[in-house]
This record gives structure tokens, C-alpha cells and sequence, in this order.
């Protein structure tokens, strides 16, 4: 036959049916919500943020306007609300991609808007029931039942507010963990030459009161677990790709508090100094704490922790964050879709990689507890 020509295609019969693909199904839920720490948008909203976020913690005024001075560094604005808004249209974007006709709200804990203010809306909206994503991975009091507590606290305030559960925990979800080996390979690439072999990856996370580590999870000692077994993951993974296995160590950034109550370390500035001192020739600081570039990021790794490691001739790289990586959001998806599953009743295969499996889907009693005393908190076993 010519190439010209091509076979006649037969005819459909009378009978046939085009093939209807469904949408995914998330019910019970019809929304979701962004559940997110908030921050300031401009100069003079500073301090009033600071004073909600240790509200209760006796910190004197002095002491916000000196934490402030980091975010003025930046013009008084943080950039995790941008990064949220980010985040909600790539969201929705993924969403609508996948056939998914899902309202997605936001709310956070600490700055407009608020979360009480988000459940009025979602209300009013005919909200029943929504699966709440939070922009904090990893199991503590402060990254989970304190974002527990604040749920109870704005459903409090909102009787009307729609039924909420919390997806679980994503630390080691494919998704995530896929765009914080990628960003670790692209950083290790910008490390000079000399540099990159022997470089170490120092796992940066926001520090907490080792108190509250050793609480942490229903057996205790869950948040610094869950960094370290994620680290190895893309330590594995990096092995993988160069054929190196790089040295590794979970470090930490953003210690508050009294100076005599021990809190995790060690310090991400103290720790390059130690690896200047034993030789090493390179450092790539991966956030793995963290989703995005907030304040976190910005000040105590691209200002603070950049600067000693210029100071000490140390070279140094940090990687991205997760941020809007399509993986990311569309690991959202997935943890969505399949707490559906459960609430329906549908088994459903649970992505996790690394030493442990996907968590639970309700925190168990007593996990996580608030060391200054017990509070309400939605989404767990006994709630």
C-alpha cells in the first residue's frame, strides 16, 4: 500500500457507547482547605504577628521587636503568604487537571486570614465537610496538635463551621521527597569542582525544646525520627544518581526561648564551623524542614547561616524547597483522594518511602501533647 494511503477505519456499530471516564471521587469531602502559619504582609503588622504567635508565652515586647528586625530586613513583609497563594493556584490548577471540581480555601493560624474567618466564608458557601492540608510535615507539638488546637479554637468560634480532618502526615510521601532530592542534585551541581565530591548535606528543620521531641508521636521522640529517616531516603537516593553516598546530618535553625531549657541542636551556624574545622570541602544546606522559602529560609539560611559560611570560607549552597513542584501539589492530591478512600470505606494504596510507613489518619490520644497543659484539638483519635 502507499505510503500515501491509509487502511479504511471501521465504522462504529449502532450499539456502542463512547468510553465515559469519571472524575476522581472526593467524597465525603467537598473542599479542601490550606491550613498555614500566616505572617506579615507589611512593616507594621510585625509585632502584632509575633505577639499572636507566643501569645500566652510571657515574651516581652523588647524581644518581638528584636525577632522583628529580621523581617524588616525583608521590608516587614514575609514571603509564606505569597508562597501560599502560590501554592492555592497550582493547587487548583493540578486539581482541575485531574477532573476534580473541588473548592480549595485557605486559613491560617497566626495573620490574615484567619482561620475562624475561613470557616465563616466556608460556611456561607454550604460547606459540610472539608480535608484540611497543612503546610507542616513532621509530627511535634508545635508542626501538629498546635494546628490541631487552632482548628478547635476557630471551630469554636464558628458554630456552624463545617466537619474537618486532617490529611496525614507527608514527610514521606513520593511527592515531596522526589523534589527535595532533585533540589539537593541541582545544588550539589553549583558547588565548585573541588568541592562537590566530598561535599556534606546538612538537613536543616526548625529546632524545638528537646521536651517536646521526646513527646513527640504516640512513643515519643517522632519529629527528629521522621527528619532523620528522610534524610537518609535522599541521601540513598543522591547515591543513586552520582554514585557517591555524601556524609549527612540533621541540623537545626530558628532556636527560641529561655537559654537554659535545652532545645535540639546542633545549631546550623555552629555546625559549618565544625565542618570547616574537620575539612570538609563543601556544604549544601537542604531544608527538608520546611515546604517553602519562608522567613526560616530566607533570614536563617540564605542571610544568617550564608554569611558564616563566607566568613569562614566554607563553600556552600542551599537547596530549593518543595514549593509549587508539581510532584508536590500533586502529592495533595493524592493524600486527598485517598483519605476519601478511607472515610468511604475503600481501600487504597498509601505512597510513603524510606524506613517508615504512611501514619496515621487520626493522631492517637495523647500524641504530641501541649507541654503547658492539655487543650481541645480536632482530628484526632479521641476528638
Amino acid at each position: 500500500m502507499p505510503a500515501s494511503q491509509s487502511q479504511p477505519q471501521p465504522h462504529p456499530q449502532p450499539d456502542e457507547q463512547p468510553t465515559v471516564t469519571s472524575s476522581p471521587d472526593t467524597g465525603p469531602y467537598d473542599a479542601l482547605l490550606l491550613v498555614s502559619f500566616g505572617g506579615p504582609e507589611k512593616p507594621d503588622d510585625v509585632v502584632p504577628f509575633l505577639e499572636n504567635v507566643t501569645r500566652g508565652r510571657g515574651i516581652p515586647r523588647e524581644r518581638l521587636e528584636e525577632v522583628g528586625q529580621h523581617y524588616y530586613l525583608f521590608g516587614g513583609r514575609s514571603p509564606i503568604n505569597d508562597q501560599n497563594r502560590e501554592f492555592l493556584a497550582a493547587l487548583r490548577e493540578d486539581l482541575k487537571g485531574a477532573g476534580i471540581d473541588l473548592p480549595v480555601y485557605w486559613g491560617n493560624r497566626n495573620w490574615d486570614p484567619y482561620l475562624a474567618d475561613t470557616l465563616r466564608r466556608m460556611a456561607a458557601d454550604g460547606i459540610s465537610r472539608a480535608a484540611c492540608f497543612m503546610t507542616s510535615a513532621y509530627s511535634s507539638y508545635s508542626s501538629c496538635r498546635q494546628y490541631r488546637e487552632n482548628l478547635a479554637d476557630a471551630v469554636a468560634e464558628v458554630p456552624e463551621a463545617p466537619r474537618l480532618d486532617k490529611l496525614r502526615h507527608y514527610f514521606n510521601h513520593p511527592g515531596f521527597v522526589e523534589a527535595v532530592v532533585d533540589a539537593t542534585l541541582a545544588a550539589l551541581a553549583e558547588l565548585p569542582d573541588v568541592a562537590r565530591e566530598g561535599a556534606h548535606l546538612a538537613f536543616v528543620t526548625h529546632s524545638i525544646p528537646t521536651a517536646m521531641n521526646d513527646t513527640s508521636g504516640p512513643d515519643g521522640g517522632a519529629y527528629l525520627a521522621q527528619h532523620r529517616s528522610v534524610a537518609q531516603e535522599v541521601v540513598d537516593r543522591v547515591r543513586e544518581e552520582t554514585g557517591r553516598r555524601h556524609p549527612h546530618e540533621v541540623v537545626f535553625c530558628s532556636r527560641s526561648g529561655a537559654p537554659h531549657v535545652p532545645w535540639l541542636e546542633p545549631d546550623v551556624n555552629d555546625h559549618l564551623r565544625a565542618l570547616r574545622d574537620s575539612g570538609v570541602p563543601g556544604v549544601v544546606m537542604v531544608p527538608v524542614g520546611f515546604v517553602s522559602d519562608h522567613m526560616e529560609v530566607i533570614y536563617d539560611l540564605d542571610t544568617e547561616a550564608m554569611a558564616t559560611a563566607e566568613e569562614i570560607g566554607l563553600p556552600a549552597r542551599r537547596a530549593a524547597t518543595a514549593g509549587v513542584d508539581p510532584r508536590f501539589v500533586a502529592a495533595v492530591r493524592d493524600l486527598l483522594l485517598e483519605r476519601a478512600a478511607v472515610e468511604r470505606g475503600e481501600e487504597r494504596r498509601r505512597a510513603a518511602v524510606g524506613s517508615m510507613d504512611a501514619l496515621w489518619d487520626r493522631c492517637p490520644v495523647g500524641c504530641c501533647p501541649n507541654p503547658r497543659g492539655d487543650r481541645p484539638a480536632l482530628c484526632g483519635s479521641g476528638s
